[in-house]
Formats: C-alpha cells, structure tokens, sequence
C-alpha cells in the first residue's frame, strides 16, 4: 500500500513534467509578455515554478519560509527551464529523505493575512503543489496570448487533440 509520501511524489513528478511541457512550448521572444497591469510577465511567472519550488518546499521542510530570499528571475527561458529543473531535482531529493511520520507533524504556516497557526506539514506539501499547478493554468492562458500552442494538460487541447 502507497504511503501519503509516495502519493505525493508520484504526483510531484507527473506535475512537474506536464509544467515542463508546458513551459517549453512558450515563445522565448515573448517573456516580457504582460496581459494586465495586475499580472507578472511571463519570464517572472515561468519562474515562479523554479523559486517556488525551492523556497516553499525547503519551507515544508524546515518550517522557515524565506521568500524575501528567492532567487531572482533569469533573462532567459532556457535559463528559466534549467533552473526549474535543477530546483526540482534538488527538492525531489531532500523530500525523499523526508521520514513519513514528517508528514504528520506540524509546522507554522499562513492561514490568513498576516496569520499563522499550526498546520499539518503534508497539508502544506499538498497545498504547495496545488498552487505550482494553479500557476500552471495562469501560465497556460499566456501561452494563448503568446499564439504558442497549448499543450495537452489533463485532456486533450484545441493544439494537442487526443483524436
């Protein structure tokens, strides 16, 4: 039977490579794309997979989110990709050394604005890779506005039909 670890690194991994599929299908002449004043341009949304990656995980496993320290952004998406890369590799890693009673424990995370409490360390896991996914489906929109092809995600696209 599968351990909550196990589970959470299959899902890592399948994550991870669906989010690099879809970022290698961007356009590397439009990182500077910006759909609204409110939105981050696409290099700094590409690397926020890389830094949230290392910053939020390495958080999950300490308990000390550093985000005032994240690695600033690349100029390049090939910068961008290698940097995603390694940080995952780095992270897979560390979280497979992660005792599954780790998963239990808690740590001090937010729970709302300018509020922490006590949470569950595999709750935060899971909520760390859901958020990497929903950055995912912003990203995926940019590939749109990019005229880049969508890739198939989780079915299939108007670019990558399964039929």
């Amino acid at each position: 039977m599968a351990t909550e670890k196990d589970m959470f690194l299959q899902s890592w991994e399948r994550e991870f490579g669906t989010t690099m599929k879809v970022l290698k299908s961007y356009p590397k002449d439009k990182l500077e794309l910006k759909p609204h004043a409110k939105s981050k341009s696409a290099k700094d949304l590409a690397w926020t997979f890389a830094s949230e990656t290392q910053v939020f995980f390495d958080g999950c496993l300490t308990g000390t989110f550093d985000f005032q320290n994240a690695p600033k952004t690349p100029a390049t998406m090939d910068e961008i990709l290698a940097g995603y890369e390694k940080s995952h590799k780095a992270m897979t890693e560390k979280l497979k050394n992660l005792p599954e009673a780790e998963m239990n424990s808690t740590i001090k995370f937010y729970v709302a604005k300018d509020k922490v409490a006590d949470v569950r360390r595999g709750d935060v896991m899971w909520t760390g890779l859901m958020d990497l996914i929903h950055h995912r489906g912003q990203f995926s929109v940019y590939l749109r506005l990019a005229d880049a092809k969508v890739p198939s995600i989780y079915g299939p696209s108007a670019d990558e039909p399964w039929m």
